[in-house]
């Protein structure tokens, strides 16, 4: 092989890594779209910095650069305005050499708006790397139930609020239908995922949001925890 072969022959290999890309995305957009619609809501595709930027107290909002949301659905579900997206942010690294290197980052949310600001509550899963953090001194809640203290990592600096939004019919929740990330901050209530939900997962996450918001205690609504 000619060097001139192979040069060409990695230009048709990245184009076709390129057009592959653009392929996916659009069947994946034109999906969420058809999704919208099937559900009564508003889809929009185009970059959405002000979306992100209002939301930026949530946790996994907060990462990296050049953060915006895309494929966002909107408008009210079984009652309840909620909000599904993916999620883009950037990091940056260096080669060997130095050179600079861009790392894209992708992920999706779903939100619902809650009637009144509540103190910040985060629930992911049990890892290495939260075992790291309690061991150093990480506030890890523990419940009753020993299955979900085990699965489950809870995390708020209002130790009365995380018991009463974990009540017995949330754990039973959350162990049937396991969450990622599951954040409670402002009037906010959020699940995400370290990447992006396939289309078809995001009608589930969806009714997995809406059961939560309907598990909420009325007189956690009504009143300050």
């Amino acid at each position: 092989m000619t060097d001139g072969f192979i040069i060409v022959l990695i230009i048709l290999i990245f184009a076709g890594i390129g057009v592959a890309g653009w392929y996916f995305e659009k069947k994946r957009r034109e999906a969420i779209a058809a999704l919208a619609h099937s559900l009564g809501l508003h889809f929009t595709h185009s970059k959405d910095r002000q979306l992100i930027h209002r939301l930026s107290y949530l946790d996994k909002l907060k990462q990296g650069s050049n953060r915006y949301a895309y494929n966002v659905i909107s408008g009210k579900l079984r009652g309840y305005e909620i909000l599904a997206f993916d999620f883009h942010y950037e990091t940056y690294s260096s080669d060997s050499k130095g050179r600079r290197r861009t790392n894209h980052h992708y992920l999706s949310f779903v939100t619902t708006q809650l009637p009144r600001s509540f103190p910040e509550l985060v629930i992911a899963p049990e890892g290495f790397f939260s075992k790291i953090i309690q061991a150093i001194g990480f506030d890890d809640i523990d419940f009753e139930s020993a299955e979900f203290s085990k699965k489950y990592v809870v995390r708020s600096k209002d130790r009365k609020f995380a018991y009463d939004f974990c009540h017995a019919q949330v754990i039973d929740f959350l162990l049937k239908q396991p969450v990622n990330h599951l954040e409670v901050e402002g009037d906010c209530l959020a699940i995400s995922q370290n990447r992006r939900f396939k289309v078809e997962e995001v009608q589930e996450r969806l009714d997995h949001l809406i059961s939560l918001r309907e598990l909420i205690p009325d007189y956690l609504i009504a009143h300050p925890s």
